[in-house]
Order: structure tokens, then C-alpha cells, then sequence
């Protein structure tokens, strides 16, 4: 079973993002995260934030040097402008 809990909101400092459940030596390819969360920045929202906001996920546990542990993948999401 899959998990997914997160904390923080878009005009918080930070988005965390807590991933349970995924396997061992999953690899995850955080370039090709990142390439597509920037294809947010071109979409149609409400406000101007998204097209300045420069989006880049961190990963800062359950994943090691490509693929997957085991553990609880922890995602950060800085809101950085």
C-alpha cells in the first residue's frame, strides 16, 4: 500500500512531502522531476506567482544515489522566487 501525506501550503515556505510504500531500488530520476515540474511555470493559473516561482523538488531521505531504499521518501518544495 502506497502512502502519500504533505505538509505546508503554496505560500508557506516549504511544501514537505512524505512517500510510503515504494519498493526497493526503485530508481528515481530527479532531473526528469524537475524538468516537469517546470513545465508548471508555462500553464494558465490565476495569479503571476507560478511564472515567477522556480520550482526544483529535494529529496532528502529514502533515496540514495538513484534508486530507492525502502524507507519513506521524504520530497521537499522549497517556495523559492
Amino acid at each position: 500500500m502506497i502512502r502519500f501525506l504533505t505538509a505546508g501550503e503554496s505560500h508557506s515556505p516549504e511544501l514537505t512531502a512524505i512517500l510510503e510504500g515504494m519498493p526497493a531500488g526503485l530508481v528515481i530520476d530527479l532531473d526528469e522531476i524537475n524538468r516537469k515540474m517546470a513545465r508548471r511555470q508555462k500553464g494558465y493559473g490565476s495569479g503571476g506567482r507560478m511564472h515567477i516561482e522556480k520550482d526544483a523538488i529535494q529529496i532528502t531521505a529514502g533515496v540514495m544515489n538513484g534508486p530507492t531504499t525502502g524507507a519513506p521518501i521524504s520530497i521537499r518544495l522549497p517556495n523559492l522566487i
